[in-house]
């Protein structure tokens, strides 16, 4: 089994481009941090190189910027390549299956958290999806069967 998770922090803008075949593709880097530090020293982070693909890139480039916190979950892959001078060069990456934004677009200027947003490969979600949100109780028109009132509910 290949199953990533990580949650982190972008560590510079999201740049969308293009394959030769004009599939939207991202590659970007996500700041993780260690779980520990050694004593009297602060804490860690890792650097992991991610690549997002197709639907995923392009709403990561258009709603997230650097510092911006997502959790991604994904495959880990090990590529190689020739590079120009003839020196063989490995790079391990997270495919990205799945993207989650743990903060809204806004939330980083005015330091409030306000939710999530989740997107993956199959969904796209509505840019302003959050703000259209209603604040009526969704239940109001429910009539039980069972004879019980709402302020027998305990919720």
């Amino acid at each position: 089994m290949n199953k990533v998770i990580l949650i982190g922090r972008l560590v510079k803008d999201p740049e969308l481009r293009r394959t030769n075949t004009d599939i939207p593709v991202v590659q970007f880097t996500l700041a993780v941090n260690r779980n520990f530090a050694g004593k009297g020293q602060e804490r860690q982070a890792d650097f992991i190189s991610c690549v997002a693909w197709r639907n995923l890139a392009e709403n990561l480039a258009r709603f997230m910027k650097k510092g911006s916190q997502i959790a991604v979950e994904g495959q880990l892959q090990v590529r190689n390549f020739e590079d120009a001078g003839g020196v063989r060069r490995y790079v391990t990456e997270v495919i990205c299956d799945n993207i989650h934004f743990l903060e809204s677009k806004n939330s980083r200027s005015n330091d409030s958290f306000s939710g999530y947003s989740d997107i993956n490969q199959y969904d796209i979600p509505e840019a302003k999806q959050k703000e259209n949100v209603s604040e009526e109780d969704p239940f109001k028109d429910i009539q039980s069967a069972f004879g019980v009132s709402n302020d027998d509910l305990p919720f």
